[in-house]
This record gives C-alpha cells, structure tokens and sequence, in this order.
C-alpha cells in the first residue's frame, strides 16, 4: 500500500518512481492541479516487490489488484506506456587526475 497525503500530481508521481519497481520513468500528463491525498492497494509483481519500502511491506502482499488495475480503479488514472525524449550522460573516458 502506497498513502500520499497533500500531495500534486508530480510528486505522486515521483514517489511512485522512488517506491515501486516499474520498468521506466513515470511522468505525470495529467494535467491536473492542486494537492490531494492518494491512497494506492495493490498486489506487486515479483520485480516491484522487491527492495525495503511501504509499498512492499508484508502488509501489501494480499489479495489487491494488479498495480496498472488498482491505479485506474482506486484513483481513477491510467498507466500508459509511450516513448518519449530522455535526458542522458554520456561518458565516452575516464581517467585519474594528474597529481598536482
């Protein structure tokens, strides 16, 4: 179970992106202002329950919805996958500073 209290639409989404294990980058495209409180129950998958967090306490191992159903069901969003233009380091060398 993940409760976020007095929160917007991109920090929900950020803790999301901190808590539970998903396989890219959660962006808010809500459009949706103002703070709320949420409160997500959801049964993770073997790749989201892993790691120390609330939304993988024992507690968050029952009988819930899947995380893409609790999300539309329990909040009334949707997670969808889409590509999109990332930010990236590259790093083509590296080597120990000289001794000054």
């Amino acid at each position: 179970m993940l409760v976020v209290g007095n929160a917007t639409m991109g920090e929900f989404t950020s803790l999301m992106q901190r808590y539970i294990r998903v396989d890219r980058p959660v962006v808010d495209h809500t459009g949706i202002e103002g703070k709320y409180d949420f409160k997500l129950d959801w049964t993770p998958d073997f790749p989201q329950a892993e790691g120390n967090s609330p939304a993988t306490s024992p507690a968050a191992q029952r009988d819930a919805p899947s995380l893409f159903t609790a999300i539309q069901e329990q909040l009334g969003l949707k997670l969808e996958a889409a590509r999109e233009p990332a930010d990236v380091l590259v790093v083509d060398r590296v080597e120990k500073p000289s001794e000054n």
